[in-house]
């Protein structure tokens, strides 16, 4: 094929572009981008994506602009807010849906499987002969389980337990604690934080784990079996190719019920190269 294509994987930790021949492929980053949350924030960000990618490849923006461009990105929860992301934007052709199906793809190719991608957000989703399903990815306020930002709140709730006596005290909610200067540190944290801010605890959460930490092995516990039952329920059974994919979910996998660690497999690739193949797939729709 003669043309390039242009895609996009964007969610709340970073968004990248990308410029695609079909022989090479160029990338930039740019930071989070939500249109749910932040929608012109999520255009500034993708703008400076692209002003990043006409640096690199030294194509003008109005060239870029003009490839097929795929573009996944978090926070679309149906057509009208779609819309009118595409409408601050300079792209002249393009495809524009939520980042579960960038994931999905750059992660089982065209095969079957299921993945739980756990990053800032979350969702999961299953590809079976070619029709895919997908559950969750509805935000922080009324979703996202066994997200990053998932497991920081659910650190801090506990910590305020112990302050309570309702639970022994821990490393974890000790060291909470003192970082955010007691009880009502953390109120005041929680009450402007956003998912991101909530998911930059989430490390040290696993870090305790690993080293036993009785609090932090029960958050990542909870959250895997949060995990396990929603695979359940979307139709995974022992033996099926599973992707844990996203910042955190990795860490999850030894808390997964012994016939899901076995399941576990390397994702073929990253959602960026999902959006790429998808943006791909969109080119030859149109005949390019």
């Amino acid at each position: 094929m003669k043309t390039s294509v242009l895609a996009l994987d964007g969610g709340g930790t970073r968004c990248r572009l990308a410029l695609s021949d079909g022989v090479s492929v160029i990338a930039v980053e740019a930071g989070p981008a939500n249109i749910s949350t932040d929608l012109d924030g999520a255009v500034l960000e993708v703008r400076n994506g692209l002003a990043q990618l006409s640096a690199r490849t030294g194509r003008a923006i109005s060239d870029l602009v003009a490839c097929p461009t795929y573009i996944g990105i978090a926070g679309v929860t149906g057509d009208a807010i779609a819309g009118r992301f595409e409408a601050f934007l300079p792209f002249r052709r393009a495809r524009i849906t939520d980042d579960r199906p960038t994931a999905l793809r750059g992660a089982l190719g065209e095969g079957d499987g299921f993945v739980a991608h756990c990053g800032t957000g979350s969702f999961f989703a299953g590809q079976i002969s070619g029709c895919a399903q997908f559950v969750g990815g509805w935000g922080a306020v009324l979703g996202d389980p066994a997200s990053a930002q998932w497991v920081g709140r659910r650190a801090l709730s506990c910590a305020l337990e112990e302050v309570d006596g309702l639970r022994p005290r821990s490393g974890l909610g000790q060291l909470l604690l003192s970082r955010f200067g007691g009880a009502s540190g953390i109120v005041a944290f929680a009450a402007s934080a956003r998912p991101a801010d909530f998911g930059g605890l989430a490390p040290e959460v696993t870090r305790l784990a690993a080293d036993g930490d009785l609090l932090a092995v029960e958050v990542l516990s909870a959250a895997a079996q949060g995990i396990s039952d929603t695979l359940q329920k979307l139709g995974w059974q022992p033996g099926v190719r599973l992707c844990l994919t996203g910042g955190i979910a990795p860490q999850f996998r030894p808390y997964l019920p012994v016939a899901m660690q076995d399941a576990c497999a390397v994702p073929m690739g990253t959602p960026l190269d999902g959006a790429i193949a998808l943006a791909w797939d969109f080119a030859r729709e149109g005949g390019e």
